[in-house]
Formats: C-alpha cells, structure tokens, sequence
C-alpha cells in the first residue's frame, strides 16, 4: 500500500521528504498510523473517540439546544442569542459552540421561514404565419421637460415583424392598452382562437382589464419571466430600431410631434424597411403574402445574371435569401434525434 510505502521511506529521507515524493499528506499518514494503533489495542474495534473535558454536560446541550429552538430566539443568529443572554447575565456557550450545536441537529442553515419566488416556465411560442403570435409592449419616449414622458404602446407581429398597431399616450394605463388591442384585433379580423398575444410582466400586461379583454375575445395570454429581456425579443427589437435612427430626436417638444415622428417611422418601418429575419423582406409583403411572388422575381434575377457571367459565380447560381418558414419565441433545444430530421423546423 502507499501508506506502507511511505512509512518504509520515511526512516531514512524523513516524513515530510517521504509524502511529498509519493505526493500524500502527512494528514492521511497520521490519520492511518492511529487507526492502525487503534485497531491493534482494541482487538480490532476501533476506539470511540473520547469526551474532551471542557465539553458540556447533556443537561447543558438541552438547555442551550431549547434555547435556540424558542419562539424567541428561533430566527435569531447565534452572535444576536449569545449577545442577548450576555445583556440579561446568563451565559450558555459560546457563539462556536452554538454553531457547532445547531450543526450536529441539522439546523445550522437557514432556519426562518422566507418566501420563496415561484418558478415561472419559460415560454415557447411558434408562429408559421401572420396573425399566429403577437408581441406587444410599452416604452417610453423623453418629453420636453426632465422626468416628462410619453409612452408609446406598440403591437407587432413576430412573423411577418409588422407593427399592426401602435399608439402614444400621456400616461400608461391598462384602459389605454385595452382599447388599442380590441381595436388592432377588429382592423385585423381575428377569428376566436386563432390568436396568441404575448408581453412581459408589466402592470398593464398583467392587469385584470386586459386579462378580461383576451378571455372574451378567445385570445392565448403569454407573458415572460421576470427580468428576462430575452423572453420578449421582437419588440425589444423593434424599439431599438426606432431609437437608433438617426432622425429620431433627444426629445420630443409635445406629444403631437411624438406622433408624427412615429408615423411616419412605422410607415417606413411596414412599407421599406429590409428585415434580415425575414429574408430581407419588408413586413408588409411578408404580412400580406406577398412575399413569394417577390421571391421568385430575384430568383429569375439571380438566373439571368448566373447565365450572363457564370464565372463570375464560380459556377453555382446564387439564391435569393430564403423566405421564413416559423418565428420562434425561445424555441425548444434539440436533441440528436431531431438534428438528424432534416424535416424539424429552424
């Protein structure tokens, strides 16, 4: 065994040259020689391990253990329980014999009753077409004055990336949230059912107005966790589009210039604007189906040009960039299994 090895060496180098060229510690060395010492007085019982003399009595353990566990002390830590007796004269053990008590009955974690934040799923939504999933949310837009603002309401489309509606209130309500998703559901003609509106967990999105408003009109209700950013993608995207536009202003010197500007941002947002998550598309054909027919056009384009100079192209006519098949909001991790079906959806 390397512990017999160690203790052959350890005559003629020393124990501590021996341990570091069989790289063990000494600790382990020591701890074996003693069970070996051990073993062989007792008959092959290992010896308890004996009572230190400054160690309390069973009396003492059950009173400083009652202690502990009073209604009083009870969500206390051990250095507020052993000052508070210290204050009154009583004295029951120190602060590590505490511990070393609380520790011995399992209870040396936290022992007060604290509320737990409960565990919200991570949504997993899919659209695989227009009109499937709707993305909504609220940001705010600098009015003249410091700490002034008005908010814009926005509601988009996670497949197509159309805003199909949009307003800029004074103040955020769920009244005002309420009445800009009826509207935006009749001027699209929902039918019941067919619709999922997702939004994280503002005040708005989580008031019982607009809860009663999605239950009426048959409308799927999904929300993202708290403080996750990610579980709301398109309209975080969407707003820092908008923001980073180069005429978008510092601040906005009354709420009908906000409108304007927003006005004309979303009509070249809908009618102009090349999206690369939709093939560079803009969402207005994507949301009224145009998309294809567009499609096919750069695709006799790519073919004239393929055939007027192929070397150009190394042999291999180019493709127009593909049309989107699905818009995931967090889509599930795939297995093996599904990387091997060519079928699974992106």
């Amino acid at each position: 065994m390397l512990m017999d090895a160690v203790n052959c060496l350890a005559p003629d180098v020393g124990m501590v040259r021996a341990c570091k060229a069989l790289r063990v510690p000494r600790s382990s060395v020591y701890r074996a020689d003693e069970r070996q010492r051990h073993l062989g007085t007792s008959g092959g019982a290992v010896a308890p391990r004996p009572t230190p003399p400054l160690a309390q009595s069973p009396v003492e353990r059950a009173a400083l253990q009652a202690t502990l566990c009073s209604a009083r002390f009870a969500d206390c830590a051990p250095a507020t329980i052993y000052a508070t007796l210290l204050d009154e004269g009583i004295y029951l053990g120190s602060v590590r014999t505490m511990y070393r008590l609380l520790k011995t009955d399992g209870q040396s974690r936290e022992r007060r009753a604290q509320l737990t934040h409960p565990v919200y799923s991570k949504p997993e939504l899919l659209a695989t077409g227009p009109n499937e999933v709707w993305s909504w949310d609220i940001t705010k837009l600098r009015g003249p004055l410091k700490w002034t603002y008005f908010h814009l309401y926005v509601i988009l489309d996670i497949f197509s990336r159309y805003v199909v509606g949009w307003m800029i209130a004074p103040r955020e309500t769920a009244e005002l949230a309420e009445q800009l998703i009826a509207d935006t559901i009749g001027k699209q003609g929902i039918e019941p059912g067919t619709l999922t509106l997702h939004a994280d967990r503002g005040t708005s999105m989580r008031s019982k107005v607009v809860a009663q408003l999605l239950v009426d009109l048959e409308v799927a209700k999904s929300h993202s966790r708290p403080y996750i950013s990610d579980d709301n993608p398109f309209s975080e995207s969407n707003f820092k589009t908008l923001k980073y536009r180069p005429e978008f202003p510092d601040r906005f010197g009354c709420i009908e210039g906000a409108r304007a500007h927003c006005q004309q941002f979303f009509g070249w947002y809908n009618e102009r604007h090349r999206h690369f998550g939709i093939g560079l598309m803009t969402p207005h054909s994507v949301h009224h189906g145009l998309a294809k027919a567009i499609f096919e056009l750069r695709a006799d384009t790519l073919v004239a040009a393929f055939a007027e100079h192929p070397n150009r192209f190394k042999g291999r006519c180019p493709q127009p960039p593909k049309l989107p098949i699905a818009a995931w909001i967090n889509p599930p991790k795939r297995t093996i299994d599904d990387k091997n079906d060519t079928s699974t959806l992106n």
